[in-house]
């Protein structure tokens, strides 16, 4: 995570901006406990993880205050997908895309009917093309008065994709 918040984010932001990405980025060890996490493994590491949430917080750590564990209602709200990181050395190899498979369908098997995440700006090309849009940009504020940007997207659940 910190390897892919310095290299892949850092390629997009300046080094106060990265430095306060990891005021709001990390894993949400909500998701291991709900066990919605993957991990990616090659080469005998891990070198890609992410997951989707049944609960309201979009973004940010365990160790981030504005956390809102509440169950959302699968049938009119979208499941959260979260804690996206690739290691920079594995980028661009599909990576991200399975994750985000792997999220679209267990989020589907629960009755989810949308998907909605906190894009990086690294990260919002891969969402893009994966199908999700831009709903709103933001600019994240931190207790050091730096603002980093994001983009909330969301996308419907493509049962074709789930199905293929």
């Amino acid at each position: 995570m910190e390897m892919a918040i310095r290299e892949l984010v850092g390629a997009f932001l300046d080094p106060p901006q990265v430095e306060a990405s990891f005021e709001i980025m990390g894993v949400d060890t909500q998701l291991i406990e709900d066990e919605t996490y993957f991990a990616i493994e090659g080469d005998g590491r891990i070198v890609g993880c992410g997951g989707w949430s049944r609960r309201a917080t979009l973004f940010g750590g365990s160790h981030f205050k504005q956390r809102d564990g509440r169950m959302l209602d699968p049938a009119t709200e979208p499941a959260r997908v979260r804690a996206m990181y690739t290691h920079p050395a594995y980028a661009r190899r599909g990576i991200g895309r399975l994750v985000l498979t792997l999220c679209e369908a267990a989020a589907a098997k629960e009755g989810f009917r949308n998907l909605e995440l906190m894009a990086t700006v690294a990260g919002e090309p891969l969402y893009s093309v994966y199908g999700f849009s831009v709903i709103e940009r933001v600019e994240v504020p931190t207790s050091k008065g730096v603002k980093v940007p994001g983009a909330r997207m969301g996308k419907p659940v493509d049962p074709w994709r789930l199905n293929s």
